[in-house]
C-alpha cells in the first residue's frame, strides 16, 4: 500500500493549475528557468523593500514617543 501524503501546497498548486501539479508529480523540469528565477529575484527584492518599510515605521514610531517625552518633560519642569 503507497501512503503519499496530500500536503497544502499540493492542494494549492492543484487548483491553481492542474495540468502543472501532474507534470510536477512526474518529474518534469520547467522549461522556463529564467522567468522563474526573475520572478524569485523581484519577490526577494520586494521582501527587502517590505522590511525595510518595517523598520523605518519602527523608527518614526521611536522618535514620535521621543517627542512626546520631551514635551511632557518641558511641560513637567
Amino acid at each position: 500500500m503507497d501512503r503519499r501524503w496530500i500536503r497544502a501546497s499540493d492542494i494549492g498548486d492543484y487548483l491553481y493549475c492542474q495540468r502543472s501539479w501532474w507534470y510536477r508529480l512526474r518529474g518534469a523540469r520547467s522549461t522556463n528557468t529564467a522567468e522563474l528565477a526573475l520572478g524569485t529575484a523581484q519577490h526577494a527584492h520586494h521582501g527587502r523593500g517590505l522590511r525595510a518599510i518595517s523598520w523605518v515605521r519602527l523608527i518614526a514610531i521611536g522618535l514620535i514617543l521621543l517627542a512626546l517625552l520631551m514635551v511632557w518633560m518641558e511641560l513637567a519642569s
